[in-house]
């Protein structure tokens, strides 16, 4: 074999970090990304946060440490065709037409930096400049769990040191919902185990478990400790005061929830001795009860969701635009960045030449983050037009293939954009990616939304006669009549991802 040394050039892909943080930060969630700026200014001292006032003006202090004003983004894009550039909004934030957006900066680009470190480097984040809604104070609690709320009920309740281990195995067994999941037997096993761990000796029996289980299920909120739904929401009925209208006939009913259950109302009359007008007013007393009582203790922030955009309708424009309460404003720190010397070497100069390189990359990765979320979401708003003005039965087809065409990105970038991020529309709050669903063809030639056709479904039950509900080849057939070609079996996918039940469960005779 001979050895020689030569030249050759070739191409290959490589991930920047740069770019790599660009793609971490543009799959988090707002929260994800607040704890990630936290991160970073916690880190990174030539990284600050820009304290805003009220009225939107940038505090003196920092007013004077660099000038807080860009020209490079935009906050507020129109989704219709016909909003030409140059127009002013109400607000007096600029907008941009739909070429112009799609060609805004790719993702998929290498970052640049600018290596004028002597420079002061400012940014704007992609927010408008004037807030669109005025500060409104945080009225969210956070109430405790009900396994403290029991415990502390058990603290003010006389119980035996015997009794009171018992009880507290009794809550342990308890879960969120404020069923007793554990079983009596599992109960007294613990219990006995407490109580050699204690050293005490004493045998516990069956019966005695049971009458504190009963003292525990006196405690608040009524149904709690029940080791089902009907013991559930017979406790309940135990704990309205007498004179409660339809209360005993209730209580008969129950009896016989088994019936209920099965829909068999000509044998449940027979068996409580109840008419059918005495029936209706006890299942009406009956669904007032809450089936869960430990549901009303769970942290409901869990749930609260903070929208990243924001569309609505002016001049007959449909608008979007980020929201600018969760956007980050961030900025290099002037002074430090004062502080470096072009040709000095030391360690402390280095030191500072590394922050501001980490400070302004990072800087450019939110920003690119928030004009790609922005670009995706108009587009997304351009094609679900029908689905604001007329509702979920309007929705269009849409997949990822059709955005990342239209926004000139990879599908899995658009992905990555629609994941955990949310849209606040006049007709609520949605995930991004609610707004992609299949299609199914109609007898046209047209395409038909799978979205469309849930709600189509849901609204054809809702409609239907409680007596005589629609069964799965009847809501098929008026579909067909709609123009949707679909099978039946797809219409009871649709109607069991909806979490409705068949017809002969629907059918009500009171």
């Amino acid at each position: 074999m001979k050895l020689s040394v030569g030249l050759r050039v070739s191409n290959s892909l490589s991930l920047t970090p740069q770019l790599q943080q660009a793609i971490r930060l543009l799959q988090l969630s707002s929260l994800e990304l607040e704890q990630e700026i936290q991160s970073q200014l916690d880190s990174n001292p030539l990284l600050e946060a820009v304290e805003v006032s009220a009225d939107g003006q940038v505090s003196e202090a920092q007013d004077n440490n660099v000038d807080y004003q860009s020209s490079e983004t935009h906050s507020e894009y129109s989704a219709d065709a016909d909003f030409n550039d140059g127009r002013e909004s109400a607000d007096g934030a600029a907008t941009v037409s739909l070429d112009e957006q799609m060609g805004m900066t790719r993702l998929g680009e290498d970052l640049p930096v600018d290596t004028q470190w002597d420079d002061v480097f400012s940014h704007q984040s992609t927010a408008m400049a004037t807030p669109e809604f005025d500060e409104r104070e945080d009225t969210r609690t956070v109430s405790d769990s009900i396994w403290s709320e029991l415990r502390w009920q058990l603290n003010l309740t006389p119980f035996s040191p015997v009794d009171r281990i018992m009880a507290e195995c009794i809550i342990d067994g308890i879960d969120e919902r404020g069923y007793l999941e554990a079983s009596l037997d599992e109960l007294l096993e613990a219990t006995q185990n407490q109580l050699d761990a204690l050293d005490i000796d004493e045998e516990v029996e069956l019966a005695e478990l049971e009458v504190v289980l009963k003292r525990i299920q006196n405690f608040d909120p009524p149904g709690v400790g029940a080791r089902d739904l009907s013991e559930c929401l017979c406790l309940q009925l135990r704990a309205l005061p007498e004179g409660t209208p339809s209360r005993l006939d209730a209580l008969k009913m129950m009896n016989h929830h088994e019936l209920l259950l099965v829909n068999d109302i000509p044998k449940l009359m027979r068996q409580t001795g109840l008419s059918q007008d005495e029936l209706r007013a006890a299942l009406t007393l009956v669904k007032s009860l809450e089936p869960y009582p430990g549901l009303k203790f769970q942290n409901n922030e869990r749930e609260h969701q903070v929208p990243d955009v924001i569309v609505r309708k002016k001049n007959e424009h449909w608008e979007v635009q980020l929201n600018t309460d969760i956007l980050p404003k961030l900025r290099v720190n002037s002074y430090y960045a004062g502080m470096i010397k072009r040709a000095d070497q030391s360690e402390e100069n280095q030191y500072l030449r590394l922050h501001m390189q980490e400070a302004r990359n990072f800087i450019k990765s939110v920003d690119e983050r928030h004009k790609t979320l922005l670009k995706v979401a108009t587009c997304i708003v351009m094609h679900q037009r029908a689905f604001l003005e007329h509702g979920p039965e309007a929705m269009k087809p849409l997949i990822l293939r059709d955005i990342a065409l239209e926004t000139d990105l990879h599908e899995s970038t658009v992905s990555r954009v629609t994941t955990q991020k949310y849209l606040l529309t006049p007709r609520g709050l949605f995930e991004l990616k609610y707004f992609f669903s299949s299609h199914v063809t109609t007898s046209a030639g047209g395409e038909c939304s799978s979205t469309a056709i849930r709600a189509m479904i849901k609204k054809m039950i809702q409609e239907e006669n409680i007596k005589k509900p629609l069964s799965d080849s009847a809501l098929t057939e008026k579909l067909q009549e709609a123009g949707i070609d679909v099978a039946r079996r797809t219409v009871a996918k649709y109607r069991e991802s909806l979490n409705i039940a068949s017809s002969s469960e629907r059918k009500r005779l009171l």
